[in-house]
C-alpha cells in the first residue's frame, strides 16, 4: 500500500485520492492536519527534491509568511517555517520508487502507475 501526503480538503489531493480510488490502486492518505509532520518525514522528502520544488509559492499560506522569512529561503528557515505550517508544501506528495512526485496530474499518476 503507498501513502499519499497532503490536506484532506485540498483539491489538488480530492483529485488524486479519487484516481487512485477510480484505478484500484490501495492507499492511505497521510493528513497533515490530523497527523504531524515529523522531522524524519520532512527531512526524507528533502531528501527526495529540493525547496525550489517542494514549497508552494503560490499558496496563501506562503503569502502570509513575514517578508523577513520570504526573503531569507535558506535550507534552515523553510525547514522550520514547514515544520510549522506543513501547507507551505505542494500537495500531494507520492514517494514512490525512490522518488518524491510532487503535485497531481491524471497523465503523470497514469506513467508512475504503469511503469510500476
Amino acid at each position: 500500500m503507498i501513502t499519499l501526503y497532503g490536506i484532506n480538503n485540498c483539491d489538488t489531493v480530492k483529485k488524486s485520492t479519487k484516481w487512485l480510488e477510480a484505478n484500484n490502486i490501495a492507499f492511505e492518505l497521510y493528513d497533515f492536519k490530523k497527523q504531524p509532520l515529523t522531522t524524519e518525514l520532512l527531512t526524507s522528502f528533502v531528501e527526495l527534491s529540493d525547496w525550489s520544488l517542494l514549497l508552494n509559492k503560490r499558496s496563501t499560506t506562503f503569502r502570509n509568511l513575514p517578508e523577513e522569512i520570504k526573503n531569507n529561503l535558506t535550507d534552515e528557515v523553510m525547514f522550520a517555517a514547514v515544520l510549522e505550517q506543513p501547507p507551505l508544501l505542494k500537495r500531494p506528495l507520492l514517494p514512490l520508487n525512490g522518488e518524491l512526485n510532487l503535485g497531481f496530474k491524471p497523465e503523470q499518476y497514469q506513467a508512475i502507475f504503469t511503469a510500476k
